[in-house]
């Protein structure tokens, strides 16, 4: 049985560059523990100079993973996405590439302006949509609301399984890096982060969470865990096998949480108390509904 994409089954999305030799075997022997999402970049991970060896390796990549693929347990396998350069490639891979092992692209540097071409590039294919955003235009709360309902109403809003949000890019924006003391929602990040989910979150679409890219600091990216979750990102990028764990862990529903949803899911009363807290049908069904589609993951 094919499996169910469902943003709630990213987890932590380990990022790769595509000029790595070791992915199809990485992937095929489990070699590295919980991985569930993974994204192949052709994008910032990879140089000028290596993008040919890059788009070589990807080539021989995909037809070995999808060998590699029909003799393995779907349950086991993660979901694999594909960071092209841009659109001139991502319509070269589709066009020229076998894509079939993987589930969705990446799509680097999204605005209102590319969301054409990128209908235009994927539509006939069985590849969902990750869109990134990481320009200038993100600071700018009208553009993402005009952005927000373009996408409700475009042919290919079936298509997106979350909205990526390029912390590292976004910051490069403003000619700011992360500090090594603070969490991401300390600085003006907060605020985009914020936003986004304001008015993307309004709209149904599910968000991911940018990286903490302090790879040995574990109470840093365990703080930015806690806070990502209370913004309702569904999952996080991440940049070393060493961060999986942790990051699937923060996602996991508590036992409280799921209780409470189910009483809320089944409870013929407009108002009622569990676990000291007051519980709301008709305001908490949303999240009820999403913390019960959590735990299947």
């Amino acid at each position: 049985m094919k499996k169910q994409l469902s943003a709630f089954g990213l987890g932590a999305t380990l990022y790769m560059p595509a000029t790595r030799l070791d992915i199809v075997e990485t992937i095929s022997t489990c070699k590295i523990e919980g991985l569930r999402s993974l994204v192949i970049c052709l994008e910032d991970a990879v140089s000028e100079d290596d993008v040919p060896a890059a788009l070589a390796n990807l080539k021989s990549m995909m037809v070995g993973l999808k060998a590699a693929k029909q003799e393995a347990d779907d349950d086991s396998w993660p979901l694999i996405f594909i960071r092209p350069r841009d659109e001139a490639m991502a319509a070269m891979l589709v066009t020229w590439y076998d894509m079939s092992a993987a589930d969705g692209f990446v799509l680097p540097k999204f605005t209102h302006d590319s969301l054409d071409r990128w209908h235009e590039i994927l539509n006939k294919s069985h590849l969902c949509w990750m869109p990134t955003l990481e320009t200038e235009e993100v600071f700018d709360v009208a553009a993402m609301q005009v952005l927000a309902s373009a996408l409700m109403s475009h042919p290919s809003r079936d298509k997106i399984l979350a909205l990526r949000i390029g912390g590292n890019d976004l910051m490069n924006c403003i000619s700011l890096r992360r500090s090594r003391a603070f969490t991401l929602y300390d600085g003006p990040m907060g605020y985009v982060i914020k936003m986004l989910v304001a008015v993307f979150g309004a709209k149904g679409f599910a968000m991911t969470a940018p990286v903490c890219e302090h790879i040995e600091d574990h109470h840093l990216l365990e703080q930015e865990l806690a806070l990502d979750i209370a913004h309702g990102l569904v999952g996080k990028t991440a940049i070393h096998p060493n961060q999986i764990g942790i990051i699937q862990k923060a996602f996991m529903v508590s036992s409280l949480d799921q209780q409470d949803a189910l009483r809320i899911i089944n409870s013929t009363q407009a108002v009622f108390k569990a676990s000291g807290a007051m519980c709301e049908p008709a305001t908490h069904r949303r999240w009820a509904n999403s913390i019960l589609e959590r735990v299947h993951y």
